[in-house]
């Protein structure tokens, strides 16, 4: 397993955008040497009011230069902070935590769902199969068109605003897409979806699962899942998903 940092990092660029969405650009050598597409890192508020560190996922590593991207939604004081910093200030982070997506297949279909498309951007961008990408969003899209090199954008909407009108399986049904590997992030009720139609087809499933999490190292058990095989750790039926996970196949999790 690749070596865990706590480092001061520097932030290089901070943008917004949507109404609640931001993108940061940070610089931390050691963390993007060894990072890899589906891992996360804990970034550390500065107020004392706010002790527990923030997961949030890896977008894109340019290990060349150092730099991590971090694309988040503003939903609470923790993350509310991070948005109002600026271009040189250091934010205190570790990383890289979880484990990664694992490349296989020759034709894959990347799923991303609200919040769970940022991971799938990195990954679009390292595998080497032909890549089907389908993101999901309410309403307001975002990060689409940097998928765009990566392979064919299908998108759906709830609203009907753009794309398939309703969720990633509606769109994937509605465009026929085929693979035979599926590789998705985003909220519960998506993966399980996703579940069940990569059951249905016969297809490989890796999904990345989110959850609220405390510690971040799998320490207090505070992330755990549903699993189908008794875990090492706990002796019962979990797993951890900032351990364990964030990644786990399909057939491994309870939805």
């Amino acid at each position: 397993m690749a070596e865990t940092f706590k480092k001061a990092a520097l932030i290089t660029s901070i943008e917004k955008l949507t109404e609640d969405i931001y993108s940061m650009w940070i610089e931390e050598k050691d963390i993007a040497a060894s990072a890899k597409p589906g891992q996360f890192i804990s970034l550390y508020c500065k107020s004392e009011n706010r002790l527990l560190p923030r997961p949030i996922s890896i977008c894109e590593i340019d290990k060349e230069n150092g730099l991590l991207r971090l694309v988040y939604r503003v939903v609470g004081k923790g993350t509310e902070e991070f948005s109002e910093y600026k271009v040189s200030d250091r934010i205190e982070v570790m990383g890289p935590l979880g484990n990664g997506f694992h490349p296989e297949g020759k034709k894959a279909i990347l799923i991303g769902g609200g919040i769970g498309i940022p991971p799938m951007l990195e990954l679009a961008k390292q595998l080497s199969c032909e890549k089907q990408i389908v993101l999901g969003y309410r309403d307001v899209t975002f990060l689409n068109e940097d998928f765009k090199p990566y392979g064919q954008v299908y998108i759906a909407t709830e609203d009907g605003n753009a794309g398939t009108k309703g969720n990633v399986i509606d769109a994937i049904k509605a465009n026929h897409l085929e693979g035979d590997i599926i590789y998705a992030c985003g909220p519960t009720p998506m993966l399980r979806g996703v579940k069940t139609f990569a059951l249905e087809k016969g297809i490989k499933g890796q999904i990345s699962m989110e959850e609220k999490m405390a510690c971040g190292i799998g320490a207090c058990l505070a992330c755990v899942c549903k699993s189908k095989e008794i875990d090492h750790h706990t002796q019962v039926k979990n797993k951890r998903i900032c351990k364990d996970g964030p990644v786990f196949y399909a057939e491994e999790v309870e939805l």
